[in-house]
Order: structure tokens, then sequence, then C-alpha cells
């Protein structure tokens, strides 16, 4: 007699409360395999540290580890870099960046594998969700969607650890504290636990990675950055992979308490949230390309580039990466990164970041023309034509206004 086959299940696991109950759950009501896929973004170490074993110990019967570290920063968080998205102004899109590059490797898994079905552990609630499956239905649209957290009977990360425990399937959370954390090379986020009330103050308890500001060096610290057509290549004189440049600007950056944010957000789904965000070197990297980036586009340019950083911020939030949008807005920000190359010297002090020095050989500033004091290169009378150019609607404006008053009195 045939035995039949059982159906696989690539799972994005990452070891946390959610992921680990996923894999228990999928076997106890759908009788599937499942096969745990954890992508290296980044993360600690020590999160990766045993968590093939941890897979298997929860019911999965193989666990794929893939370093994605290069690939992210290079394809994903450079390009991000480039255009300047913030997503509304604050959010420097660490977990939205990662969700497309995790969901592309995760369904090259599932295709080696001939899965039927790929899974991910992402909330009703939340943007992660969407990112996913947004990604799964541009790269693999026949795949089949499992997301528990849209069918199970659970209702709160409570319910999933009296759940793993009753299973024997050890998880570092408690009852006591949870909060749910984001980590990879760019940035790690805190959300959960005492954040979902506004008015509660963020104890030091949720800061990872960054030293409090109150407890950084008094002494501040220079920090020399070298750019290339919108791409940070030197970090301190020393010539890097993107990668290397990353690493090393995180390493100086979290001494000084720099890239904290604490905000409430507006998720794709209508709910606002709240998130802390710790993103050190990724904010020095923003503040050194915008520093070249005053220096070289003119009006036109710059205001265009903060409306393409703008657009490119909700593509990216929204999980719209697989798209002609993205893809059109990343070539657009190219294009205006092609003449920022400079060099720009950061002053790194108690949770502060600031530019004071910046250069650039394509730079369309001129001290000769700036200058408050004698020069020979501008003739101010030319103004009063510009002026009278450039208020002419107004003036027109006005003009007719007082026309139709006096008509009205009349």
């Amino acid at each position: 007699m045939k035995t039949k086959k059982v159906k696989k299940v690539v799972l994005a696991y990452s070891g946390g409360v959610d992921t680990s109950a996923i894999i228990p759950w999928i076997i106890e009501n759908y009788g599937y395999e499942v096969i745990a896929f954890v992508a290296d973004v980044g993360q600690s170490s020590k999160d990766l540290i045993g968590i093939e074993k941890k897979a298997i110990l929860s019911g999965a019967t193989h666990c794929y580890v893939c370093d994605l570290k290069k690939e992210f920063v290079e394809q994903y968080i450079y390009p991000i870099v480039r255009i300047g998205a913030l997503y509304e102004w604050n959010y420097l899109l660490g977990t939205a960046m990662a969700r497309p590059i995790i969901a592309k490797a995760q369904i090259d898994l599932a295709i080696k594998l001939k899965a039927f079905a790929v899974c991910h552990g992402a909330t009703g609630k939340g943007n992660d969700q969407v990112r996913f499956e947004m990604a799964y239905a541009a790269l693999a649209p026949y795949l089949k969607v499992i997301a528990p957290w849209r069918e199970w009977k659970f209702r709160s990360r409570e319910e999933l650890l009296v759940y793993l425990k009753e299973r024997n399937i050890p998880i570092t959370a408690t009852i006591k504290k949870i909060y749910s954390r984001d980590e990879n090379i760019w940035h790690i986020s805190t959300e959960g636990g005492d954040l979902e009330c506004p008015w509660n103050a963020v104890k030091e308890d949720c800061w990872i990675w960054t030293t409090s500001p109150k407890l950084a060096p008094e002494i501040p610290e220079k920090v020399f950055v070298k750019i290339k057509e919108g791409n940070i290549i030197s970090v301190n004189h020393l010539n890097l992979t993107p990668l290397e440049c990353l690493n090393l600007l995180n390493k100086i950056a979290v001494r000084h308490g720099i890239g904290r944010v604490d905000m409430v957000e507006n998720r794709l789904v209508g709910i606002k949230s709240r998130g802390c965000y710790e993103t050190p070197g990724g904010t020095l990297m923003m503040q050194a390309v915008r520093a070249i980036e005053e220096l070289v586009l003119d009006s036109n340019a710059f205001k265009w580039k903060q409306k393409l950083s703008l657009e490119m911020a909700s593509v990216v939030y929204e999980g719209r990466w697989f798209t002609p949008i993205r893809e059109s807005l990343e070539a657009a920000g190219n294009i205006l990164s092609k003449d920022i190359t400079g060099e720009v010297v950061l002053e790194l002090y108690k949770g502060t970041a600031r530019v004071i020095q910046k250069r650039s050989i394509n730079s369309l500033y001129s001290q000769e023309y700036a200058t408050f004091g004698k020069e020979e290169v501008y003739d101010q009378s030319d103004a009063k034509g510009f002026i009278n150019l450039f208020s002419l609607s107004s003036k027109i404006k006005a003009t007719n206004k007082t026309f139709l008053n006096k008509k009205s009195l009349d």
C-alpha cells in the first residue's frame, strides 16, 4: 500500500513566542510537515545559537539558517539610505526593509524543497502580514499561505506562553514582562508591554542596543564619513564594504546613545501603535548623505527628492517592495544620487549627532556668492527684475481685487 505523502510547509521562524507555537500548532491542526527557515539579517548571535535544535524540539523536521546580511545591506538598506526614506519623519524602516528579503529567501527555499505552502507568524493587527503576503503574491502566487494569528483560538501572547509550557517548549519571554522585539543589523524595535500606554514613560530596560545618553561619554567623538554616489564607502578613513561600514557605525553610535526613537505610528491596517526603535549606525548614515545633498542638489531637485523619499517610505512600509513603483522610485533616487559624493564629519555627544563639516567636488555652494562681505561676482541690482517677475501674479491678483472693490462701491 502506497504511503500518502505529507505536505510540506516552510515557516519563517525566529525562535520567538509566536513562531515557536506555530510549529506544534500546524502539526496538531493540519498534520503537515513543518520546515523552519531562519533568516540571518544581523540579529543578535545569541538568538541564533541553538536555533536549529530549538526548531527540531518544537516539532520541525528541518531547520535552515540563511545568511542574508550582505545582500540585505547592499540591495535593501543602501537604496533606502540613498533616497532618504523615513516613515512619518521618524521611522527608518528597519522591520519593513527586512521583510521582503526574508520572504524572498523563504520562497526560494519553498520552491527548492517542493513545499506547497509558506507560513509566517505575523499577527492580524500588524503590518508584517501584509509585507510577507505581498511578497509571496509577487514571487510565488501559487503557494498556499498559512497565517495562524488569523486562524487559531489564541488571542494573546500570554495564552501562547501557556500553550508552549504545556508542551515543554522552552521560551525566554515571561508573562510578567512581554516585549515584542524585532532585530536586524539596521535596527531593533520594541513594542508591547508597558509601551502600549502612550502615557507610560519608556523604561530603560526597553532599550537594548544603545547606551543611555545620560551615561554616554562626556567627551564628544568625531566620525569621518566618505560618500560616493549616495553610498557610504568609508568610515574614519577606512575603505570598507557596505556591511562593514554599517557594523562600524553601529559600534560607534551605540556608545553615544544615538538613534533612539519613541513614536506612535499609523499602521497600514488603520491602528495606531507605539514603537521604540534603535537605529544607531543608520541614523549617522542618513545624516551624512543628507548633508552632501544640501551642498549638491539645487532647489527643484531637492524638493523632488523629498517627494520621492516620502513616497518610497510609504511603499516600503506597506510591503510593496516587489512592485514597479518601488523599482521606479529607486531608479529616480539613483539618478539624483549620482552627484552625491563627498566627505562629512559628524560629532556625537550624549544622544545627538550633528554634522559639523561637509564638502563635495560637486557642491553648488559658492562662498564667493553667499558671502555677506565684499564680492565682485553678484550684481544686487539684478534682484529687482527677478522680484518684479516673481511677484507679478500677486500684483495682478491684488490689482484685480482693488478694481472689483472699487467697482462695487460705484
